[in-house]
């Protein structure tokens, strides 16, 4: 994504993974996509030939009737099925064809088809919008077309590889700086809260990376924390093994730049999971764990003492020592900030480090 919040570090390479398409043509027995084709016994084996055939140049003449396929009330449910896996494709698999899709006037019956009761129809519609979303070109034309809610209702209802791309498109979308209140507005936010708290692993990834992009504004970080985002993002923190200790964490700092979120991280139990991480994580994870803390801890005496209660200050001071710049700068602040007298008068919340303006 490239994106990184001021006082949280360089956030891209914990990102960096969502970057590409990942459609999941090839998904497992019995899901939607895996009869996508319409071929029977022979679907695999014809859309392995499509695959190949798309390092090609594809005429205006094809798309159009691929489209026209689609918004024919006379073609059939698997013509609409084929036609919808093929715009996909070539999407996914040709940038220009991103463009040339769109300019031939394929957005409008493309988000037509999220809508459809065919489980099928309505997947490959998602991903192609989401293909088609990768060219910026097409991001405000998409918008424009009234994607975002049925989007989010396949977020909400679709197939899990529905649910998935449509978390990507989104997110996608969102990278235009003016869409991430209308997508915040629409109701996205609970749905992908809950892709991310109950989703397979590339769900939480798609769901964590399009809730960073989208938590950059006050209003977004305050509706992800009333749909209860802080629980399921320090299960992930506190679980090594989940692969999203990184992806949890940014997000996490994100949600505690609103006084909403930090009080929500204190009640859930969020300060020592904060403290192991600093023990135990990776130098990104103890950097980007000293970061919430300070953040956590500017406002609040009560905070500094649970903090230095939890056992903080031997890890910090080796991160201070041995640590990034940034990790060591974090460190020694929030380690002032342990030291000072329990009785210290606590300022105002105004400048505090990590808040950006909306």
């Amino acid at each position: 994504m490239g994106r990184s919040f001021s006082d949280a570090g360089d956030s891209s390479g914990a990102f960096s993974e969502c970057n590409s398409d990942r459609s999941g043509e090839f998904s497992s027995s019995g899901s939607p996509t895996s009869t996508g084709s319409g071929g029977g016994g022979g679907g695999a084996a014809a859309l392995h030939r499509f695959l190949l055939s798309c390092a090609t140049d594809y005429s205006d003449e094809v798309v159009g009737s691929l489209i026209e396929n689609l918004k024919s009330p006379s073609a059939s449910l698997e013509l609409k099925r084929r036609a919808a896996m093929e715009l996909r494709l070539l999407a996914k698999h040709n940038p220009e064809n991103r463009l040339k899709i769109a300019r031939a006037g394929a957005v409008c019956p493309l988000v037509s088809l999220l809508s459809h009761s065919d489980p099928i129809l309505q997947e490959n519609g998602v991903t192609a919008i989401l293909n088609l979303s990768l060219c910026d070109e097409n991001k405000d034309l998409i918008v424009a077309a009234g994607a975002i809610k049925p989007l989010v209702r396949s977020l909400k209802t679709g197939t899990s590889a529905a649910r998935e791309n449509a978390a990507c498109a989104l997110l996608r979308l969102s990278q235009i700086e003016e869409h991430k209140i209308a997508i915040g507005r629409s109701g996205a936010i609970p749905h992908l809260v809950n892709l991310l708290e109950s989703g397979g692993p590339r769900g939480k990834k798609d769901a964590s990376t399009a809730l960073y992009s989208l938590c950059s504004t006050k209003e977004n970080k305050i509706r992800a924390v009333q749909a209860g985002i802080v629980r399921p993002l320090l299960d992930l923190i506190a679980d090594p093994e989940s692969s999203m200790v990184d992806k949890a964490a940014y997000v996490l700092f994100a949600v505690i730049g609103v006084p909403e979120g930090r009080a929500a991280a204190v009640e859930e139990g969020g300060i020592p999971v904060l403290v192991e991480i600093i023990e135990v994580g990776t130098q990104r994870q103890k950097e980007i764990a000293a970061a919430s803390l300070l953040l956590i801890c500017e406002e609040s005496v009560h905070c500094r003492a649970t903090v230095a209660r939890e056992g903080a200050i031997p890890p910090l001071v080796a991160l201070s020592q041995s640590g990034t710049s940034r990790a060591k700068q974090k460190a020694e602040a929030l380690i002032a900030l342990l030291r000072q007298p329990r009785t210290a008068t606590v300022g105002g919340g105004k400048g505090r480090s990590g808040e950006r303006a909306d």
